[in-house]
């Protein structure tokens, strides 16, 4: 039986978990096709860094033009997640604005850091592929607290939020990564 996720996914809708809010200016229908290709972007990211393959792009929701990249770099400072470090790119290349119009795609769920910075920024849309627990399984450490628990505690934040878009590839790509 298909689910009711799925069934909205491959209608072309931007689905958000239970307990997500609509975003302020509603971002266009994204296909499942585009959520995938941005997704492969963000994973061709990620591969730069073998050991820990957090990669993420921001997408431009009414075109799909990627508009900024990053991939994790943790080894150089602590904050440069793969979202932080593609967030920073953002900036660099378009300023601080026009946040709410873009989706970002990470490989892994982020962490609390990551969303808490997205919801600052007012996105409006995150893509993950793997959960936290799924990371956790292959040995990353991870603060056990979800990204929806993020938005949840941000009343102000109206942005979206979709999980599993090609999560099996990743989740095989955390389980083998360079150790």
């Amino acid at each position: 039986m298909i689910s009711k996720r799925a069934l909205l996914l491959s209608a072309g809708a931007l689905v958000c978990l239970p307990g997500a809010r609509p975003a302020r200016a509603a971002l266009p229908p994204i296909s499942r096709e585009q959520h995938e290709k941005a997704m492969r972007a963000a994973i061709e990211e990620a591969r730069r860094n073998p050991a820990y393959p957090f990669g993420a792009v921001i997408v431009r929701a009414d075109s799909g033009e990627i508009v900024a990249r990053g991939v994790n770099d943790g080894r150089a400072n602590p904050i440069l997640h793969g979202e932080i470090a593609c967030m920073n790119d953002y900036v660099r290349l378009h300023g601080n604005r026009g946040w709410a119009e873009c989706v970002l795609y990470t490989t892994g769920e982020p962490c609390s850091m990551c969303m808490s910075a997205l919801v600052w920024a007012g996105i409006g849309g995150t893509v993950f592929a793997s959960s936290i627990d799924a990371i956790g399984r292959a040995g990353i450490a991870q603060i056990d607290l979800t990204a929806q628990a993020v938005i949840d505690a941000s009343p102000f934040y109206k942005g979206m939020l979709l999980g599993g878009v090609l999560a099996a590839e990743t989740d095989r790509m955390f389980m083998d990564r360079k150790r």
